[in-house]
């Protein structure tokens, strides 16, 4: 099963995270890093920029996939995830822009884009660390419940819940968020080395306890994550608040051997 770590807040989350990359890239300094966007990463993603810049650590060859865009959505504008991740991401760490992918949601090319997204993660050796936000209904990516827990990269129509989760990046309005993404799916996912998922709040406890104890199911998409062989859970004691054996998951934290990786 996973790794299930819960911390105080979000900076000591990210904290973990941001450990676990710098000692990624010390080893491998063109090491992948699969990316995501939404506010569950940004103390980690803040946490790891404050160590490359205080550690002088060389991220010059640092390549980065995010997990998915919105479909017809000019990559220019502030809301796109390529521009989010442009933000958030690969200025404050200094990456090289063109090192940093994310899925080609123009409508002229989405026939093709899942398929080729794939493939130029696959070329680059895979993802080492991938980062992973969680819905309120367990949706990882735009993986929306109902996925296939084997799926590549392809378009999705969003969820209404998630177009209204997402309207406070439109201004508040619904209308302007779109209908369909192109996302990472599930297998996909699953082929990154280390899954590292982040989760706060008590918004977030029934798809935690879903996700880490309840069973394997394309209703619950972060569920999959049980099926991987190094997949670390990191939340807060509000998104743990409905975990049955959260007691146990502190204490092997706790008393986790010094050498054992996160």
């Amino acid at each position: 099963m996973a790794e299930i770590i819960i911390v105080d807040n979000e900076d000591e989350a990210g904290e973990l995270y941001a450990r676990c990359v710098i000692d990624l890239v010390r080893n491998r300094p063109d090491a992948v890093l699969g990316l995501a966007t939404g506010s569950s990463p940004l103390a980690a993603y803040r946490h790891l920029a404050r160590h490359v810049r205080d550690e002088h650590i060389d991220v010059s060859r640092v390549r980065g996939f995010a997990l998915d865009e919105y479909a017809g959505l000019d990559p220019a504008t502030s809301q796109s995830y390529r521009s989010t991740i442009t933000r958030t991401v690969v200025q404050p760490l200094g990456l090289d822009p063109h090192l940093v992918h994310t899925p080609d949601g123009g409508t002229d090319t989405l026939a093709t884009a899942g398929r080729d997204y794939d493939r130029a993660i696959a070329d680059a050796g895979g993802v080492d660390i991938q980062i992973l936000g969680i819905g309120t209904d367990g949706h990882i990516g735009f993986n929306e419940p109902g996925s296939s827990l084997a799926s590549g990269t392809r378009i999705k129509t969003l969820a209404e819940q998630t177009r209204k989760d997402n309207a406070r990046f439109f201004d508040g309005d619904v209308d302007k968020v779109p209908t369909h993404c192109i996302t990472q799916g599930i297998g996909t996912i699953l082929k990154a080395r280390h899954l590292i998922l982040l989760a706060f709040g008590a918004g977030k406890a029934e798809a935690i306890a879903e996700t880490c104890e309840g069973g394997i199911s394309s209703f619950c998409p972060a569920s999959a994550l049980q099926l991987h062989p190094h997949a670390t859970i990191i939340v807060d004691g509000a998104a743990a608040s409905r975990l049955r054996h959260k007691d146990y998951y502190a204490y092997a934290f706790a008393h986790k051997p010094q050498w054992q990786e996160l």
